[in-house]
C-alpha cells in the first residue's frame, strides 16, 4: 500500500488531503484507506527524509503546491533528487527512486480531464529537490501555480479526486526510461508519457548534464533498475551530448533518440 502525505502548512496539499481523508478511518495519526493511506505531517513534504524511520509502505506520494515565477497555470507531477547541491531539501546528488507507472496513468488521467482544467498546462518536470533518501519509490503531485490556485478548494477537490481515481483502479504497467536533456518542463517527455508506450524515470535536464560524471550516472542506474530504455531529447542534450552517449555505452539500456 502507498503513504499519501501532505504539509500542514502547504495549503494545495492539506485541500486535496483533507478531501480524501474524509472518508477514510483516523487511526493515531494515519487515515486509513483501502488504496491508500494518508498523512498530514507538520513539516515540509521536501524535507521528509525520515519518513520510513516511522512508516513502512510501498511508495511515497507527496499532494503539494506548485510555485513558478512565471506564473504559468500548471498542475504537474515529477521524481525526486538533486543532480548537485541540496538547495530544497534531501541530499546532495542522490535521487530518489522513480514512481513511474503511477506518474504515468495520474498525467493520462489530468489529459482525459482535461476540459476541467482548461486554464492549466498539464506537464512534467525534470526530476528535483527533495526528499531524495527513500528506498521506495517517491512522486510529487502539485497544483499550481499561485496563491489564488493553491486555496481554490474546488480545484484542490477535483485534483483530488483524480488521484484517488488512479489509485482505486489497475495501474498499467508500461516499458521505463530514464531521461536525458531538455528543459524543465520537458514537452518531449511530457508528449511520450500522454501519448506514448513509455513510462519515465529519472528525468535528468539539460542545465543538470554539467553534473553527470560516473558516480552519479552509476546512482541514477541504480535507483532506476526497473529501466530498460534511455530516451534522449536529442537536441536537448547541447554540449554534453557525447558524454551521455559514452556513459550509456556502460549500460545495456536501449537508446531512443526524440
Amino acid at each position: 500500500m502507498e503513504l499519501l502525505v501532505a504539509y500542514r502548512d502547504d495549503p494545495a496539499g492539506y485541500n486535496m488531503a483533507k478531501f480524501l481523508s474524509q472518508k477514510m478511518i483516523l487511526d493515531g495519526d494515519i487515515f486509513r484507506g483501502e488504496y491508500y493511506d494518508l498523512i498530514i505531517i507538520s513539516t515540509p513534504t521536501i524535507s521528509a527524509d525520515w519518513l520510513e524511520e516511522k512508516y513502512d509502505y510501498a511508495g511515497f506520494v507527496f499532494l503539494s503546491k506548485h510555485a513558478a515565477k512565471s506564473c504559468v497555470l500548471a498542475l504537474t507531477c515529477h521524481s525526486t533528487g538533486n543532480f548537485s547541491e541540496s538547495k530544497f531539501g534531501g541530499n546532495a546528488r542522490q535521487v530518489a527512486v522513480p514512481h513511474p507507472h503511477l506518474q504515468k496513468a495520474y498525467l493520462q488521467a489530468l489529459q482525459k480531464n482535461q476540459s476541467k482544467f482548461s486554464e492549466f498546462q498539464i506537464t512534467i518536470e525534470a526530476t528535483h529537490h527533495g526528499p531524495t533518501a527513500l528506498t521506495k519509490p517517491t512522486i510529487f503531485i502539485e497544483i499550481g501555480t499561485t496563491e489564488k490556485q493553491w486555496t481554490d478548494v474546488s480545484l484542490c477537490v477535483s485534483v483530488a479526486k483524480l488521484v484517488h481515481h488512479v489509485f482505486s483502479n489497475t495501474i498499467a504497467k508500461n516499458p521505463v526510461a530514464i531521461c536525458f536533456g531538455g528543459t524543465h518542463y520537458s514537452s518531449k517527455f511530457t508528449h511520450e508519457l500522454l501519448e506514448g508506450k513509455y513510462a519515465l524515470g529519472t528525468v535528468i535536464p539539460k542545465h543538470a548534464l554539467n553534473d553527470l560524471d560516473e558516480q552519479l550516472f552509476s546512482h541514477i542506474i541504480a535507483q532506476n533498475d526497473m529501466a530498460k530504455f534511455a530516451l534522449l531529447d536529442w537536441r536537448g542534450l547541447g554540449s554534453n551530448k557525447q558524454k551521455v552517449l559514452t556513459l550509456l555505452e556502460s549500460t545495456s539500456l536501449e537508446i531512443i533518440k526524440l
